[in-house]
């Protein structure tokens, strides 16, 4: 049985020096050409079989052991937001109103990191490694299109592992938690239509933006007053579009928005409750509603017996001070489609460092990370790996 030690946590300077090439070019989702080329030759570099243009730009990199075993799978993200860095760092984003706001360049590279790390462990490696780098998860589209271009397929895991940065756990710390992670994300488009008419004679008109208006509040009573105050639950409208002139009464007025839960009864529920509240909402103001309810993504659900493995697996890197329990949160992530093909763990990397101000949150324009926590996510990854393949997760699956 093999493990890493601290002493394999030496690559910092390479690490950070990938991050910071990364973090400086970074590709909205659907168009990481160049990150997922640097990815393919940093794998093809270290022997690992490549498989580029999975599901779009990702790319699918298999290191197989010198022993059989079983197969256990790493994913990292690599698409970036459609935000203006304000950082002022020296490696911020050259490129206009895209920014690395989320992580994922630290994602990308503490999951090369890991890879590097296994690869020279190969010859005692008890069996095989599968290394996903995936795109558009910032859209929910892309872990969907490398399923179905067979990223879990030929070997297929038994178990799969990520991470994600998290600015309120401070670098060298991780959070972890069997069961709900992060939230299901469904999303909700609503049209109200009225009448158009003259600003001064309201009277004689629908007004589709009082319509629109009181549906938002009223939206904001199903998680309030409909449902358990103990349910996780939100719903929130980010969008609001209508209007053509300050004197003109609208006809109609555009909504969209973003509903989140924890448990299936809840999201069972929602949608007739959003739809019943948008209904009689915009009738008792004679406007008329279209609503489209569409469900988008399951929540994070980690494995108990995998999140297990990889606790072990941090507690012996990082000390058990380092582990802590983590914080789950309504936000959401495609993660949570390979986890309904394959058991696994999605945990919380420490990011943050209020002494340097980086305590910024994700999507922030300020968002930034303390670069020592890429020894720890590289690491980590590649021990959990280690720690899965050496059978503790395998055997008693197979009990």
């Amino acid at each position: 049985m093999i493990h890493l030690t601290q002493s394999d946590r030496g690559r910092l300077p390479e690490l950070v020096a990938l991050r910071r090439d990364l973090h400086a070019y970074p590709e909205l989702s659907g168009q990481e050409e160049r990150t997922s080329r640097i990815v393919a030759e940093r794998l093809a570099a270290l022997g690992i079989e490549v498989r580029a243009q999975v599901g779009g730009t990702g790319v699918v990199g298999v290191l197989r052991g010198a022993r059989a075993g079983p197969c256990v799978a790493l994913r990292a993200d690599m698409d970036a937001l459609p935000i203006q860095e304000a950082t002022g760092a020296p490696y911020a984003s050259r490129i206009p109103g895209v920014m690395h706001a989320c992580g994922h360049d630290v994602h990308t590279t503490c999951l090369v990191g890991a890879a590097t790390l296994l690869a020279e462990h190969r010859d005692s490696l008890p069996g095989t490694v599968k290394f996903l780098f995936q795109p558009a998860e910032e859209d929910d589209r892309g872990a969907q299109a490398m399923l179905a271009d067979g990223a879990l397929e030929d070997p297929e895991p038994s178990a799969i592992c990520g991470l994600h940065t998290f600015p309120r756990l401070a670098a060298g710390q991780i959070g972890v938690r069997a069961g709900p992670l992060m939230a299901g994300i469904d999303s909700v488009r609503i049209m109200v239509r009225g009448a158009a008419g003259h600003g001064a004679a309201p009277h004689r008109a629908v007004d589709a933006v009082v319509a629109a208006a009181a549906t938002v509040v009223s939206l904001q009573h199903v998680v309030s007053r409909r449902l358990d105050p103990q349910e996780p639950a939100v719903v929130t409208v980010g969008m609001f579009h209508a209007g053509v002139a300050p004197n003109v009464i609208a006809a109609t007025a555009e909504l969209r928005g973003t509903v989140r839960w924890m448990r299936a009864e809840t999201r069972d529920r929602l949608p007739a409750l959003i739809r019943e509240t948008i209904e009689s909402t915009c009738r008792s103001y004679g406007a008329t509603v279209e609503i489209d309810y569409a469900r988008t993504l399951p929540p994070v659900v980690n494995d108990p017996r995998v999140t297990e493995a990889v606790s072990r697996a941090a507690t012996r890197l990082l000390g058990h001070d380092a582990v802590r329990p983590a914080e789950p949160t309504m936000g959401g992530d495609d993660f949570a489609l390979y986890l309904a093909r394959v058991p696994g763990c999605y945990l919380w990397l420490g990011t943050g460092n209020p002494e340097r101000g980086i305590i910024y949150d994700w999507h922030d324009p300020r968002y930034d990370v303390d670069e020592d926590a890429l020894a720890t996510g590289s690491t980590l990854l590649a021990e959990s790996a280690l720690e899965l393949l050496n059978g503790s997760h395998i055997e008693e699956e197979s009990r």
